[in-house]
Parts: C-alpha cells; structure tokens; sequence
C-alpha cells in the first residue's frame, strides 16, 4: 500500500516455520505452537504448555521477533498468548537547524491472546486472536487492536484447509492528535496443503489476499501510471493478458516441506508477489524465495530460515521452542476421527 496503513509489521511471518514457507504456515495441523501465529485456529491440545521464542535479524540493523506459549483446558478451548515487537533502532535526534538533540528509539509491540477449538466429532476447528498494538517513535505513539479469525478443516488424510481473516480492527489513538486515524491492512487468505501418503513430502498453496484483486503498487505522484515507481523510467505497456497474470500470480506463494524423519525436516517456499515487488530491473535475484530447516532433540525444536528480498539484504530467522510441562510430548497432532 506504499505507506498508505499503519501497523505494517503484523504482517511479516514471525516464526522461522512460516518464513521458510513463502511467509505463513495457516494451513498446516499440527503439534507446533508457532503454527497458531498464522491461524489462530490451528491452537490444539497438543501445544499444551509448549514456549516459542522467535527472533529474525531482518535487512540492516533491524530486528523482531516474538514469545508465545500455549494452555489447554479440558473440554472448553486451548488458549495462546504472546508478545511481537519490531525494533527499528536508535536514531539521531536533530532540530530544524541540524543541532543534535540527542537519540531516540523507534518500536512497535503487539500483545496477542488467542483461542481455539475443536468442534466436537467433526473435522472442523474454530479460533481467534485479539491484538492490542502499541508504535512509539519518539515524542509519538498510537495505540490499536486487531483480531484474526480462523477456520481450519483438517482429517485423517493429512489434508488441511484453512481460511482466515487477519487484521479486522483499527487505530483507537494515532500518532498526531491533530490527524487523522491510520488505517490498518486487512487481509483474508486461503490456504491448503497436503502430506502425500507414503512420501515424505507437504505440498503447501495459499491465496493471499481474496478479497483485493489488484495489488499492484499505484505511485500517488503518478495517478495515471506511466511512470514505473521503481525504475523511474516509463512504464512498460501491458496487454490485458500480460496484465491479468501478473495481477493473478501476486497473490499466489507455494511452499514444502519435506518430512525426512519425525525429527528433522526441510522447507522451502516462493512468494510471487514479493518477489514481483523486490526483484531489481538490472539484477539476476532469487526474490521472493525463502527456505529453512527444522530438528529436534529430546524436548527442544530448533528451526531457522533464509528468506531472499533484493541486494539491499535478506532476513534470517531462528526458533526455539520447548516443552515446560513434566510429561512426554505427545508425537503426533490430533486429527478428526
């Protein structure tokens, strides 16, 4: 959106998971805790009492991550609750005259509380987080809330269906009193893998953004669109066909992951329209794809992923996620009878 809505960092892929498969996880069921960050109703009894720690070393000097952890009670919902930031950084402080005025921080938080449920005899779960965000740059802040609401189809096949809405809500207070209120991006998506019987392979594909067909970034400089925002040069004429694929691909990101043993896996995903958005005009990169590995040993699970955006750099991201209850941990998530 150019900068035209606010609170922009709920929208990068938190857990490493989720950053190796393109940028979300909210079609996969299973027993890790990080995969509720992208659908709230993949919570299941299976996370009980697990905690992640998410950290991503993002382009330059800027970082996020996250803290989640998971409870279930008996015959009501499993709960999740955890804590995001994106950190921007010190800057220096300067007036009008270019006098330094010392340093400032900027950052973003979000505190999220979720619940979940499995619909009793059925294949079907049912869950929602509620956001409470909080930006402070400098002498401003703005406040906020959000909530996500998900549906999941999930059975014995190894096939999943989720869809979700993320981020219906908006700005209580914004950063100038003398301003308008920002707007929040919205988003619903639609995801689907499946784990291919007797091989060891997640075929993952998910639809970002049903709602909007156009996601093309318009300049507001540019109301008529004939200069490219990023070459500065003319745009380039697009047949209707041209234009039709190139608007239809945006919204795709395909993803898998391979499942070598039940300790260790591989992953790998392509996002269309990061890629799309990144890619230089004059450079051969690989944009838009992101790839990571995940293994575990006794009750920790490790997982990291690389994700590639242009040469202005790439972010990495490293999990760490445990099990604080005294019992083993079950193997293997729940399905559907």
């Amino acid at each position: 959106m150019g900068g035209q809505t606010t609170f922009r960092f709920l929208d990068l892929p938190m857990p490493a998971r989720a950053a190796a498969l393109g940028g979300t996880s909210m079609s996969i069921w299973g027993d890790d805790i990080n995969l509720y960050f992208s659908n709230p109703a993949l919570l299941n009894e299976y996370m009980v009492k697990q905690l992640a720690v998410n950290f991503c070393k993002y382009v330059s000097d800027l970082n996020y991550g996250n803290v989640a952890y998971a409870y279930h009670v008996k015959n009501i919902a499993t709960f999740g609750a955890g804590i995001q930031y994106f950190n921007y950084g010190s800057f220096d402080k300067r007036d009008e005259y270019d006098v330094s005025q010392g340093k400032f921080n900027a950052a973003d938080y979000s505190l999220n509380l979720s619940a979940a449920r499995r619909l009793k005899d059925t294949c079907f779960s049912v869950g929602a987080t509620l956001k409470t965000i909080y930006s402070h740059y400098d002498i401003y802040s703005a406040w906020g809330s959000t909530i996500d609401l998900g549906f999941t189809y999930s059975n014995k096949h190894n096939l999943t269906i989720s869809l979700i809405a993320k981020n219906i809500g908006g700005v209580w207070k914004p950063y100038s009193s003398n301003g308008a209120k920002e707007v929040i991006q919205s988003d619903v998506q639609l995801g689907v893998s499946y784990k291919v019987k007797k091989a060891p392979f997640r075929l993952i594909v998910i639809y970002d953004q049903l709602l909007k067909w156009d996601l093309t970034y318009k300049s507001p400089l540019d109301e008529t669109n004939q200069i490219d925002p990023f070459t500065n040069q003319p745009a380039k004429k697009l047949t209707d066909a041209d234009r039709f694929f190139d608007q239809f691909g945006r919204h795709w990101i395909i993803a898998s992951e391979v499942v070598l043993t039940k300790n260790f896996n591989l992953r790998i995903g392509y996002n269309f329209r990061q890629h799309l958005e990144m890619v230089l005009p004059d450079r051969a990169t690989i944009s838009g794809l992101s790839f990571g590995f995940g293994f575990a040993v006794n009750r920790f699970k490790f997982n990291y992923s690389f994700t590639s955006y242009n040469q202005a750099g790439n972010s990495h991201v490293f999990s760490l996620t445990t099990n604080l209850g005294a019992y083993t941990v079950v193997k293997k998530a729940p399905v559907a009878p």
